[in-house]
């Protein structure tokens, strides 16, 4: 993969838990990709969250951030006006702040491929009406 990838919270979740169902596709994944993937905060956030709550160490999030693994790529504060407008078009899907900010990710790097375990991301659009391109155990 050539292209830049975009980092969702299912696919680091898994890589991290070796009890997830997706850890194996996960791990074949990150391999299959040169770092540094690109994330946001909202994903990390998510992140260390479920894998604390399954017993692992979220400093761990931190160091592959800290070692250029995982770049975050999106400022919240200078994109707030396009992620709110993102939250209000899918606000029936519903669409969380994570997913919101891995859209608009897609939308600042055209040439990518969104990392994600979410279906949603097969009904969302990025710059109105295009496709988002996907690395998922589904769409391959």
């Amino acid at each position: 993969m050539s292209d830049v990838v975009i980092l969702d919270t299912g696919p680091l979740v898994a890589w991290l838990c070796r009890g997830d169902r997706w850890h194996r596709w996960a791990a074949d994944t990150f391999r299959a990709v040169a770092p540094p993937l690109v994330t946001c905060e909202p994903v990390l956030t998510e992140a260390c969250f479920l894998y604390a709550r399954e017993g692992g160490d979220p400093a761990r999030l931190l160091a592959a951030v800290a070692a250029g693994h995982l770049r975050i790529g999106l400022g919240l504060e200078r994109e707030s006006a396009a992620i709110s407008a993102l939250l209000s078009k899918y606000a029936d899907a519903p669409m969380s702040l994570a997913d919101a900010c891995v859209v608009r990710l897609s939308e600042l790097h055209r040439e990518c491929r969104v990392l994600t375990l979410d279906k949603h991301f097969t009904s969302y659009r990025r710059l109105g009406r295009a496709v988002i391109p996907l690395v998922s155990p589904w769409s391959q």
